[in-house]
């Protein structure tokens, strides 16, 4: 069946419907309970809404929808999963980002906040175009770029796993109160978690390629490189560990790259 982009635009919409209506029960729920940082686990688990969907409207291959599927639900659970575990085990607590938010942002709290929720349903949708255009591909060979792109996506996933799983480790450690976790990926980057979840979008864009219209999924790597980078990811992650432990975060900011897991070691 021939490639039709109006089906990838219902097919987008529909999600955009679902994405959007799920962050508004969410964004009550989170008013109500007054943390707004459970939006960052749904912001993980609408993309298993958008695969559901995807698999069921879409028209391609169906071994390629599988595969790709398969690798989409795999990782957006497992992070979901990850942040279930960090916010809805500390519910009460707010996290320090989302407090100078709401500090910030004073009576107009709420209102920010929904607008915020909103952008992040809107970004699911954005994201997803890799995916929406690789489950639309109805070529039944299963290509180089496709292999490539799913062994970049392994090594994504584990990367990943394993420095969200350090760092929880070195979180229940009670010694390391007040200290900054520099130790395994973390040694040599500041966030080797972000550096992860941005190769595995990498690895959906390389698995695109073959695909027709692949080269406009570029746009879900460089999307989460900038809001990483400049926006939700990094800025105010640093900003909050610099108010938490000023002193020890400022030395580790001098010895390890930001982003990328390599970088300048002086000690």
């Amino acid at each position: 069946m021939p490639f039709q982009v109006r089906d990838l635009l219902f097919i987008a919409l529909i999600s955009l419907i679902a994405c959007c209506t799920i962050m508004f029960l969410v964004w009550l729920w989170a008013k109500k309970i007054k943390n707004a940082g459970v939006v960052d686990v749904f912001w993980a688990l609408n993309f298993p809404v958008i695969t559901i969907i995807t698999f069921f409207l879409s028209e391609g291959f169906e071994t390629r929808k599988i595969l790709i599927c398969g690798m989409f639900l795999l990782a957006e659970l497992r992070l979901g999963l990850h942040l279930w575990q960090r916010v809805i085990g500390h519910i009460s607590e707010e996290e320090g980002r989302y407090q100078q938010l709401r500090k910030e942002w004073g009576d107009k709290a709420e209102r920010n906040f929904f607008v915020f929720f909103q952008f992040q349903a809107i970004s699911n949708v954005l994201l997803a175009i890799p995916f929406f255009i690789i489950t639309a591909n109805p070529s039944k060979q299963i290509a180089v770029w496709e292999f490539i792109g799913l062994g970049i996506w392994i090594i994504a996933f584990f990367g990943e796993m394993i420095a969200d799983k350090q760092l929880a480790a070195f979180k229940k450690d009670p010694n390391n109160k007040g200290k900054v976790c520099d130790t395994g990926l973390w040694n040599y980057s500041r966030h080797p978690n972000y550096f992860f979840e941005w190769l595995t979008w990498i690895a959906y864009f390389v698995f695109a390629i073959a695909s027709p219209w692949g080269f406009l999924a570029i746009i879900s790597p460089a999307i989460i490189f900038y809001l990483l980078m400049y926006v939700t990811g990094v800025p105010n992650n640093e900003e909050q560990n610099l108010r938490s432990k000023p002193a020890a975060y400022k030395k580790y900011q001098q010895t390890t790259s930001a982003f990328f897991p390599w970088g300048k070691r002086k000690d």
